[in-house]
């Protein structure tokens, strides 16, 4: 298979690139192919087969203080990419076969405590829109004739990029306590798992439409705080307070950082795709300990 991925430079993508052979596409041109995402332009010559995209590719949600110009960018490198990609594949004669690409379970917005499979339907907020608007390019594809499948990812285990990497320092210290209440749910996944899942997609003739990609054994906040410190051996007591979190990040604080997706891999399980690394406790030992 000739497998095209964009975003492959991110954690996700170097990580499926060590299971198959991948094709990166890169945003600048080095002498092969490449994409302007935001101007509508794929750089792909017409005699070059490619059976199947990967689609990671999207501006940083969580680190930054949110502002317009950054949600702006967080909107567009999505939306507009996405829509650029497909619009590509419209123009081809020989098209790919499948699309899988990105999505996230903040599309649920903050739902407390009610379980979320991939009915529950779009959310409040700036994350919840902008993530339906997102699928929704992808699954144009389906009137090209490509099969499509979203991955609502949840929150990814990876200590070496993402939130468990920005975790691990203060958990060391024992500044890794709960982050407002603690209460919220927060659905994790092992970076071994998303790959897994995504490779699953691509394989699976079947797979359509969203998928909840979550570990099994979801969390609340505070739990995986816990959890962390108990791997490390450190305590997990100091709080981050709501107000603390709203002061230092804005709009992000409640739109991601506490907000609350008790999202359930409802139809990954349905259709046979089995976890690795299901609970939080031996997923954390596997990705942390050596």
């Amino acid at each position: 298979m000739s497998l095209l991925v964009t975003g492959a430079g991110g954690g996700i993508g170097q990580a499926m690139a060590a299971d198959r052979p991948v094709v990166p596409l890169p945003r600048r041109d080095r002498g092969g192919l490449w994409w302007e995402p935001l101007e509508g332009r794929v750089h792909i010559p017409d005699d070059q087969p490619v059976e199947a995209v990967v689609h990671l590719a999207g501006e940083p949600i969580a680190g930054q203080r949110w502002t317009e110009d950054s949600k702006r960018l967080m909107r567009d490198s999505r939306v507009l990419g996405t829509r650029s990609l497909v619009d590509w594949m419209a123009s081809r004669v020989e098209r790919p076969r499948v699309l899988v690409s990105a999505s996230a379970v903040g599309i649920y917005g903050s739902r407390g405590d009610e379980e979320l499979d991939e009915d529950a339907g779009v959310g409040q907020g700036f994350l919840a829109q902008l993530v339906a608007d997102w699928e929704a390019e992808a699954l144009r594809a389906r009137e090209l004739g490509v099969r499509v499948v979203c991955l609502r990812i949840g929150v990814v285990m990876d200590p070496s990029s993402g939130a468990l990497s920005e975790m691990l320092t203060p958990a060391r210290f024992g500044l890794g306590g709960p982050l407002g209440s603690g209460q919220q749910w927060m659905p994790w996944v092992h970076v071994r798992d998303v790959v897994r899942g995504f490779l699953w997609a691509l394989d699976t003739s079947t797979a359509s439409g969203p998928y909840n990609l979550t570990a099994p054994g979801i969390a609340r906040q505070i739990e995986l705080a816990r959890t962390l410190g108990r791997v490390l051996g450190r305590p997990a007591f100091l709080p981050a307070p709501l107000w603390a979190l709203r002061l230092a990040f804005g709009e992000l604080a409640d739109e991601a950082l506490v907000s609350s997706q008790r999202a359930a891999p409802v139809r990954l399980l349905e259709e046979g795709f089995t976890f690795q690394h299901p609970e939080l406790e031996p997923a954390l030992r596997n990705l942390i300990e050596p």
